[in-house]
């Protein structure tokens, strides 16, 4: 989105263009900060990360994914193995005609490819409407903290 008197460009990720938005550099001088200690900045790194995890935002986004991916992948894997199964334990069944040279077997195996494009997409909606901007607070919420543990180092 455009600002209106200045024409600059605002871009809503907070990681798009961190040393743009004067990361890395002293408040007072706009020139570059004395940098930490790897030793330092790793510690530093690692608390704010431990801090975002352990934070009810972060478990809410976690509990959302989880609440969607694992029983999608045991409906999945079971419909896989089922067609498998079936075409290796009951191949007259998979070769029963269904309509012309199409048989049950290759209905089946097309509804493999139909099964795996539909939770492709709802995978995608449900990642969009119930935990990208979620997970976009968090992004925001960890920049800040990074921020303020570097200036504490």
């Amino acid at each position: 989105m455009q600002s209106s008197n200045s024409g600059d460009v605002r871009y809503d990720d907070p990681w798009y263009d961190a040393l743009a938005s004067g990361w890395g550099e002293s408040a007072d001088t706009g020139t570059p900060a004395v940098a930490p200690s790897a030793r330092e900045e790793a510690r530093a790194a690692a608390d704010v990360y431990l801090e975002v995890q352990r934070s009810e935002a972060f478990q809410e986004v976690r509990s959302r994914y989880r609440r969607f991916v694992v029983p999608a992948v045991v409906i999945f894997f079971t419909w896989y193995v089922a067609y498998v199964v079936t075409a290796t334990t009951a191949p007259e069944w998979m070769a029963r005609p269904v309509a012309g040279a199409v048989n049950a077997g290759m209905l089946a195996g097309l509804g493999q490819f139909l099964t795996t494009f539909l939770l492709t997409w709802a995978y995608a909606r449900h990642a969009r409407l119930r935990r990208d901007r979620a997970a976009l607070d968090l992004r925001w919420d960890t920049q800040e903290l990074a921020r303020g543990k570097g200036d504490a180092a």
